[in-house]
């Protein structure tokens, strides 16, 4: 038997929650061929894994790379933590559609990574990434915000019955050219402005095609229990599969609400709606800092919302609204500035709301409008607000798989920007690492299934996420005894610990702990999946 790699020695952890075993790989032509006591000779390109676990390759199923592939593909970031596959997408914002003032909004996305295409539809957009090459493989999610920003705009209000139907054939056409699902973002404009009908006559789409619905749902704090309802509302009404995104409870007054969040959920399942979630092992969130501002206030998209926090009036209204809710003392020493865009202010990155105000002797509120207005909304932020115990409750959840809410980055190029939430290059290695070894919150085959084959039949990504012949050979292989996060706040570029070879389709693209460069990714389209 003439292989391309052999895998040998190593303790396979086969993605399916069995026993692990001793076993030796075979690949060849991008695919495993072999699992067992391999009799030939060692081929020049062999993995001595003793000591070693062998997984199928990590999927990370809320990732946010839609952009930063296209300006560097190589993705160190996600293949030092042993991923394989994305899921991108995510939080109704994805590569496509992006036409109208959908257009518009992301352009300054696209700007600032130093991108020059452009494109409209899914199929442009993958045709340009298969162009170039990518580090791993990827499926892609049809944003909401996207669909009704491109139709609709940032206004507020339900659509007409003629925007209904443009937004019906937006989603059919990004599904016929490779969506595997429709995500929401019930936080961002525009998405902020839809109700549940709206989001169910979408949903039946998906349901023809057995595709899935994700949420970021309308609230994760005080509105928590309502918002976890509307998505097992849109499940039980469609019959469409539905996952909630990072799922979380946000803010000291709600951690509470997580034992009844969870006691939703398996309700849900129990009843017969098919239901998961993802969630990342910290308890920091990132994400745009104007989402701390009411709805309201982004309503019409950038332009407006800028006037409106330049008139004082407007912003005394603002201020009045959110006090209260997250304009405490304590607030602003949870809230971490994480990317800007001026040079003038790139002293800020890493410094909390409560630190600036303090050494430039400006009140936090009026700091955050002079932000928000001098970076042209550009501003990312890390919010504190969450509990580890709760943290552990969801991680727990037999259903809850491994999602590290953040884009694609490296070590050196367009990238290398700002101090993003260490997530970006730690998640699974912590997961491991942290709550898998230390905690003994599961059995690490129970973690490996929860990284692998759980997100590859949630979204329907066949011939991933297992080891055995014939599959697709993504692999893994890590140490667990030292695997491990090295990303911090205040140092996020740093590779972690304990992950030793990843293979992507075969290739390698991590090699003894040295990234390889190589761009063996796969656009994962829902028409081909199964190829």
């Amino acid at each position: 038997m003439k292989l391309d790699l052999l895998i040998k020695n190593g303790v396979v952890y086969d993605g399916g929650k069995t026993p692990p075993f001793s076993a030796d790989i075979g690949i060849s032509g991008g695919k495993i061929t072999f699992v067992g006591e391999f009799p030939g000779e060692d081929p020049d390109l062999t993995i001595n894994a003793r000591g070693l676990a062998v997984s199928p390759g990590f999927i990370d199923t809320h990732a946010h790379s839609d952009f930063t592939l296209v300006a560097d593909p190589r993705a160190e970031g996600k293949v030092c933590q042993g991923i394989t596959t994305e899921i991108n997408g995510n939080c109704g914002m994805s590569a496509a559609p992006l036409s109208g003032m959908t257009r518009e909004r992301r352009e300054g996305d696209l700007v600032e990574l130093g991108i020059r295409e452009r494109w409209t539809t899914l199929k442009e957009y993958f045709i340009l990434l298969e162009s170039r090459g990518i580090g791993l493989n990827i499926a892609v999610l049809a944003g909401h915000g996207n669909i009704r920003g491109s139709v609709m705009g940032y206004g507020d209000g339900p659509p007409s019955g003629r925007e209904m139907l443009d937004m019906s054939g937006l989603l059919k056409e990004a599904t016929d050219q490779g969506a595997i699902g429709l995500s929401t973002g019930l936080i961002y404009p525009p998405g902020v402005y839809s109700d549940t009908g709206e989001l169910v006559e979408l949903s039946k789409i998906l349901k023809e095609k057995g595709l899935i619905y994700t949420s970021h749902m309308r609230s994760e704090g005080d509105g928590l229990l309502e918002a976890v309802g509307e998505v097992i509302e849109i499940g039980r009404k469609t019959g469409v599969k539905v996952h909630i995104s990072h799922i979380k409870t946000a803010g000291e007054v709600n951690w509470y609400k997580a034992g009844r969040v969870c006691a939703m959920l398996e309700e849900a399942r129990l009843s017969g709606t098919a239901l998961t979630c993802d969630r990342y092992p910290y308890i920091a969130s990132s994400t745009d800092l104007d989402a701390i501002l009411p709805p309201w206030v982004y309503a019409g998209g950038s332009e407006e919302e800028m006037k409106r926090l330049k008139d004082n009036a407007t912003r005394a209204n603002i201020v009045k609204e959110l006090t209260g809710q997250v304009l405490s003392g304590e607030y602003w020493k949870r809230v971490t500035i994480s990317s800007v865009v001026s040079k003038a202010n790139k002293w800020m990155e890493g410094k909390t709301l409560a630190d600036i105000s303090g050494k430039i002797g400006l009140d936090e509120t009026d700091l955050l409008f002079r932000l928000l207005v001098g970076e042209n909304l550009r501003v990312g932020a890390i919010f504190r607000s969450m509990s580890e115990d709760n943290l552990r409750k969801f991680l727990s959840l037999p259903f809850c798989m491994i999602g590290s809410d953040s884009s694609a980055r490296c070590f050196d190029g367009p990238t290398m920007t700002g101090k993003p939430h260490p997530r970006t290059f730690g998640t699974f290695p912590r997961f491991f690492g942290r709550y898998v070894r230390e905690e003994r919150l599961m059995e690490l085959s129970e973690a490996v299934y929860r990284a692998t084959m759980l997100p590859a039949l949630t979204f329907g990504l066949a011939g991933r996420g297992r080891v055995a012949e014939g599959m697709w050979a993504d692999v893994t292989v890590f140490d667990p005894e030292k695997v491990l996060d090295a990303a911090s706040f205040d140092e996020p570029f740093r590779r972690p610990e304990g992950i030793r070879y990843v293979l992507v389709n075969g290739v390698p693209a991590l090699w003894d702990g040295t990234v390889t460069g190589k761009l063996a990714g796969r656009v994962l389209r829902f028409r081909d999946r199964n190829k």
